[in-house]
């Protein structure tokens, strides 16, 4: 598989999982008539689903990755080329970024507006960490397991479940600085959450290479199954 289709991949993957995230968070907070409970409710399902159906379509091809701390976590590894990484991240931002403004489109929002939804202090970045680490965690443990059904429904539902026992209700970050609606996040917040969840990658990668000495043997692996094949095929074509 060349490293221009595994990009597109990435991009559209991302694309449409934010669109997923933003556009559930307008419609719930819509529909939900001032309930956030419900808005929540509606907002973790719908994105947990578009990430389950998302992996399978998209993972055999790039290994739907969607995620920057996925990717550098998986070229820590030797999973990717960090050659490779940096492409894969800079399609994840662009695709998000196009995700958060169809979803504003879609609902009638202005196509980019800076979030005012403050999400800052010790108890939000500590769950940002947390739900990083367990994504993580979740991944290279699933990931040996060889099967593609397996690793998306177990990410689908840690992040379902993520939104609801992180206070910071498990974030894609960057691109939701850009969106003022339910899912969004105040432009001075992002830093200091991307640091976290770099950290929270790190650790859970750190865990595993422990736990599991072979880790490096399953990471052309991440996300799912198909992976280790499209990349030599990438590197042979």
């Amino acid at each position: 598989m060349t490293l221009g289709r595994r990009l597109a991949a990435e991009g559209i993957g991302t694309a449409l999982l934010l669109a997923a995230v933003v556009g559930s968070g307008i419609m719930g907070e819509r529909l939900a008539g001032g309930n956030v409970a419900v808005a929540l409710l509606a907002n973790s399902l719908a994105s947990g689903a578009a990430l389950v159906a998302l992996i399978l379509t998209f993972g055999p091809i790039s290994g739907a990755h969607f995620n920057p701390a996925v990717t550098l976590g998986d070229a820590s590894q030797g999973g990717i080329a960090w050659r490779d990484a940096g492409a894969y991240v800079t399609a994840q931002v662009v695709g998000a970024v196009v995700g958060v403004a169809t979803a504003d489109v879609m609902f009638g929002e202005p196509v980019f507006a800076l979030s005012h939804h403050a999400r800052q202090g010790p108890a939000q970045l500590l769950s940002e960490f947390v739900a990083t680490f367990g994504l993580m965690a979740v991944i290279w443990g699933c990931s040996r397991l060889r099967s593609s059904s397996v690793v998306a429904l177990a990410v689908g539902a840690y992040i379902t479940a993520a939104y609801w026992f992180t206070a910071s209700t498990s974030f894609v970050t960057l691109a939701r600085s850009l969106t003022n609606t339910f899912a969004g996040i105040r432009p001075s917040d992002v830093p200091g959450f991307i640091v976290v969840q770099l950290f929270g990658a790190a650790a859970a990668t750190g865990l595993f290479r422990w736990l599991v000495p072979s880790l490096p043997a399953v990471a052309p692996r991440v996300v799912a199954k198909g992976t280790e094949r499209a990349a030599q095929q990438g590197s042979r074509a």
